[in-house]
């Protein structure tokens, strides 16, 4: 049987469901601001779900979102507030790793508005410094094009951490990026400039084992978490969106989520967790069927 490593859920949405408040573009991070303990409560319950990886809700604290909102000065405060609650959730469950989430500039799945090189590399360098000494490994999240690929990980890599890259790929066609470039050349690309592992995150559960496949052929451990929604809609693609211009599916259960995991361990996923929409339930639910089929989970 195999060594799963079970990350944990969609923190964002976990957030905004249990403040009860409207959604704004700062997302999770006015959460935080607004209700400090809750991401620590939030990664507890994933912990004690089964997972074994907390990711920092550090997602959205870059420098171009908080610009537009007047709280650029808090950049170094958020970051703070964000591993803090991470350690105080891993020193409460009494063991599990912390991973820095590097979140896209500009806006998820908008690789067109991504800025150039010369502009991104330094503001997710000064990210991935926050990470120094704080956390086990940093996850590149919702990674939508070559050039987004290229530019995250030189950013990342100044850190010197193990760094796992995430790619949102196509809800039509699991073996193209957001941006309609091959995931495999993505993810090649992130082999070539040292990740520990690449994945799958952020999109429908039915095309990622394409993008399974092609991230495979990397020979880099593999997996995947998808997300809950019944797609990427139009109004969440412009300027400053919120989470509300997104629906969640109807089928989108833990048993279900879990049929979809199972399915990708079998084609040789080690690593595995949700992303927007995915609860502690249906944590628990993928940490008992790994279990089940024998399994570890570490």
């Amino acid at each position: 049987m195999t060594d799963v490593m079970l990350f944990d859920g969609g923190m964002g949405q976990e957030l905004v469901h249990r403040a009860g408040d409207k959604p704004t573009p700062l997302w999770s991070t006015q959460v935080m601001m607004d209700k400090p303990g809750l991401v620590a409560d939030v990664s507890r319950d994933f912990f004690a779900a089964g997972s074994t990886v907390a990711t920092l809700n550090s997602y959205a604290i870059q420098r171009d979102r908080l610009v537009p909102v007047g709280i650029e000065d808090q950049f170094d405060t958020l970051h703070s507030m964000a591993l803090k609650e991470g350690q105080d959730a891993v020193a409460a469950h009494g063991s599990g790793r912390l991973a820095g989430s590097m979140g896209p500039l500009a806006a998820s799945y908008r690789p067109d508005i991504h800025p150039s090189a010369d502009i991104a590399v330094p503001l997710y360098t000064e990210v991935a410094q926050k990470f120094v000494g704080n956390v086990d490994l940093i996850v590149c999240e919702t990674v939508v094009s070559l050039e987004h690929t290229r530019c995250i990980l030189a950013g990342a890599k100044t850190a010197n951490l193990p760094i796992y890259c995430a790619f949102s790929v196509s809800d039509e066609d699991g073996s193209k990026l957001r941006s309609g470039e091959p995931v495999l050349e993505a993810a090649q690309i992130a082999k070539d400039m040292g990740v520990a592992a690449v994945m799958a995150n952020c999109s429908a559960p039915e095309v990622i084992p394409t993008a399974l496949n092609e991230l495979a052929k990397t020979s880099l451990p593999f997996g995947a978490y998808a997300n809950g929604f019944t797609k990427i809609s139009d109004g969440f693609l412009k300027d400053r969106p919120t989470v509300d211009a997104l629906t969640l599916r109807k089928d989108f259960s833990p048993d279900l989520y879990a049929d979809h995991v199972m399915a990708w361990v079998d084609q040789g996923a080690t690593l595995i967790g949700g992303c927007c929409e995915v609860s502690p339930a249906h944590i628990a639910e993928i940490a008992k069927r790994l279990r089940a089929a024998g399994h570890t989970i570490i």
